[in-house]
């Protein structure tokens, strides 16, 4: 009968059993520690370069003085609720807050990433940030993004919310694709919707304006753009077009300044008035003739 058991599993199942009892044991001892434990300090992680949000306005959106935290016992701070209150800002895509065992309270915190700066045509002006979500602007921060303004008829109800008219999310998609080439990055200084709900491109050096139209074939129309600028411009002259019209993926259209045009035209007038003296000069002398 002994000699049927299973002393191996018996030993298995008293080993569980001990593990159990000390996992009972030491979370025990931790609560108990966890009692008596004091914040001694609470320390704020923000990374990167935007700063939208800083020491002090965690402390407001707290609303309480982060060093007030200090001396009080930590199971009398509700982490979660601390969490919660910071989530529930514009400006922050995720926080996350715990404590360690010697009573520090850490703070890590994401911030939204502008990509975009709209000012539409109801003169709401607001971000949107990397993934597509507007947000509001901010007193502490001015962000160094592309700016869109124009006929944008995407409504902000001063909250996060996503992006509602198929042309602002083209613009987002132009504003991505923009951003991703060291080129068009550092070409592009404005985004501009005319009357016909198209979207035109604002250059940083020249005078003239770039017609894209839509968000489509977008890899097309900058590769036909940079051509354009490589070989025609460098020949003719960054000031001769007033427009480069790439708007259709297999051509591109410059369509001339006001003072080109005027030149042409004054030059077409020269050449008929001195056309027009010749013939009536010429007219003259057979006159002249006539009457003798």
């Amino acid at each position: 009968m002994w000699r049927n058991i299973a002393w191996k599993k018996v030993a298995i199942g008293f080993g569980w059993l001990a593990s159990l009892a000390g996992l009972a044991v030491l979370m025990s001892f931790i609560e108990l520690k966890k009692a008596g434990v004091v914040c001694t300090g609470v320390k704020v992680y923000i990374p990167g370069n935007e700063y939208f949000i800083d020491r002090k306005e965690v402390d407001r959106i707290l609303q309480l003085s982060s060093y007030s935290l200090v001396g009080r016992k930590m199971e009398g701070i509700n982490i979660h609720n601390l969490e919660k209150k910071l989530q529930a800002n514009p400006y922050i895509a995720s926080a996350k807050v715990y404590a360690d065992m010697d009573g520090l309270i850490r703070v890590e915190i994401t911030q939204r990433h502008p990509v975009l700066r709209v000012m539409n045509r109801f003169d709401q002006d607001f971000y949107v940030d990397e993934h597509g979500f507007k947000i509001p602007l901010s007193q502490n921060f001015t962000a160094p993004v592309l700016a869109a303004n124009g006929y944008i008829d995407e409504l902000f109800a001063n909250r996060i919310d996503t992006l509602h008219t198929g042309l602002a999310k083209e613009i987002f998609k132009t504003v991505q694709f923009i951003k991703k080439d060291t080129l068009w990055n550092a070409q592009i200084g404005q985004i501009y919707v005319n009357e016909a709900h198209e979207i035109e491109l604002v250059p940083r050096v020249g005078n003239h304006k770039i017609l894209l139209g839509n968000a489509d074939s977008l890899s097309t129309k900058f590769h036909n753009l940079e051509i354009f600028y490589k070989q025609a411009l460098p020949q003719v002259g960054w000031d001769k077009y007033r427009m480069i019209n790439i708007k259709y993926a297999n051509q591109v259209v410059g369509i001339k300044t006001d003072s080109v045009m005027a030149d042409s035209a004054a030059k077409r007038r020269i050449a008929t008035i001195k056309k027009d003296t010749a013939i009536i000069k010429q007219n003259s002398i057979k006159d002249t003739t006539s009457q003798l």
